[in-house]
């Protein structure tokens, strides 16, 4: 078994296999570890706003996307109670990518993990990351095979933290267990079918204690997902002893938002609900990391926005884009030039999703209190303009790649297009979300 390498990617989900891709089409030799078996399901509201798109493209996964993923988002609805708002999405100025879709991310992780092997980037799944001792120009990642039969020891000058933000590596875990905090948020997902949720509507519901979105993804189904404080979680299950958290949360849905109850009316729930949390929103990058982080691992918005998977995809880009700048090989264990890279890339994330971050958090607060949603809703009712602003202030319409991205990417359109039929291959196995992938993530609080 190969241990050497270039640059060790831990966690391939949109951020590590986008990382992946990007390296290891430029000729370097990429480890990329996961420790979940693909195709699983995963808490995420699954939007994809239309500024990853030409990305998605570039990284060469843009026609399987296009085949599978839901209907283009246009129109933006806010529901709290009984009342609903809608108004349109902005589009981008990109000509061939105006508008935002859904896509699964059992299909999407997929199709952009089997698109990092085809680049030649070697994935070990189902393995994990046991620890990652050193420093800048010598890392070594300890890894351990999930049936536990096999071990190794990973060696590379550049090591990438693309893991999810409560799934922290094993030396950031202390600073993770905190004390319970009554504002704590919890993360849940549920997949209906037959929901008639109008075509190319992207709604952000809001109630007390929380705040979530509903979207029609692939295949037809409509996802749900929502997060919630942990007392009015605690509150809920409280009411409804007889449920699981998951099903309590889809009770307080139908009962506190008639947009989620109109649409739910002949639906039917496609697995079960799942639960992840608490969520850690907040920058944890900073400029003086050996430890090149992307994804949730770099920074956390709260998800009222939709920019997760943005983020994910957009910061492996800018980490990359830094990497490859000087595509000088020979340099990869000099600490000094992975300092200045990471100063680089720190401010250039800070440019890119500091203001993200800030405004997710002002509108998930708003969101999560009664008084200040029925002036929001208000205003919105008198100015629908308000909401495609709000689309705006969130980036909605910048699109991410840009022109150092592009051209380290060049050289991977011949690599990957040759391999092109394993993501066929991974677009036909995923095709209608069977139950055989039924594991439920869940919190402590849940089990």
């Amino acid at each position: 078994m190969r241990t050497d390498f270039d640059a060790i990617v831990v966690g391939a989900g949109p951020a590590g296999s986008a990382a992946a891709i990007l390296l290891a089409g430029a000729g370097w030799s990429v480890a990329l570890v996961e420790k979940q078996r693909f195709p699983r399901r995963k808490v995420c509201g699954e939007c994809l706003a239309a500024t990853n798109l030409p990305l998605l493209a570039a990284l060469g996964v843009g026609p399987a996307f296009a085949a599978s993923a839901g209907p283009e988002l246009r129109r933006v609805a806010l529901m709290s109670g009984e009342r609903t708002v809608v108004a349109d999405l902005p589009a981008t100025r990109h000509p061939e990518y105006p508008w935002g879709r859904a896509l699964g991310r059992e299909t999407l992780d997929a199709l952009l993990l089997a698109r990092a092997r085809a680049a030649g980037a070697h994935v070990l799944q189902p393995w994990s990351a046991l620890a990652i001792e050193g420093a800048a120009g010598d890392w070594h990642c300890a890894v351990e095979a999930l049936d536990r039969r096999s071990a190794a020891s990973l060696r590379a000058p550049v090591a990438i933290a693309a893991h999810g933000s409560w799934e922290a590596l094993p030396r950031d875990r202390p600073r993770r267990r905190q004390a319970r905090r009554a504002s704590d948020l919890f993360a849940f997902k549920a997949n209906f079918r037959d929901a008639s949720l109008d075509e190319g509507l992207l709604p952000v519901l809001s109630f007390a204690g929380g705040y979530g979105g509903m979207v029609v993804a692939d295949g037809g189904l409509t996802t749900i997902a929502c997060c919630i404080r942990r007392d009015r979680l605690a509150a809920c299950r409280q009411a409804l002893p007889a449920l699981g958290a998951g099903d309590a949360v889809e009770a307080l849905l139908r009962r506190d938002c008639r947009g989620v109850r109109l649409a739910l009316q002949a639906a039917s729930r496609e697995g079960p609900w799942l639960a992840a949390g608490p969520l850690d929103p907040g920058i944890r990058l900073r400029a003086d990391d050996q430890l090149f982080r992307v994804g949730n691992a770099a920074g956390e918005a709260h998800p009222i926005i939709g920019e997760g998977m943005s983020m994910a995809l957009q910061s492996a880009s800018l980490l990359c884009a830094q990497l490859l700048a000087d595509k000088r090989c020979d340099q990869l264990s000099d600490k000094a030039w992975q300092g200045g890279v990471a100063r680089r890339y720190a401010a250039a994330w800070r440019s890119q999703f500091e203001r993200r971050l800030r405004l997710a958090a002002v509108f998930a607060h708003l969101a999560m209190r009664p008084a200040s949603t029925a002036l929001l809703m208000q205003l919105a009712r008198n100015w629908p303009g308000l909401l495609t602003l709000g689309a705006c202030w969130a980036d909605k319409t910048r699109c991410a790649v840009n022109a150092v991205t592009l051209a380290a990417l060049a050289p991977i359109g011949v690599t990957v297009a040759a391999s092109s039929a394993d993501s066929r291959f991974a677009l036909t196995a995923l095709r209608g979300r069977s139950g055989s992938d039924e594991m439920t993530t869940t919190t402590k609080e849940d089990r």
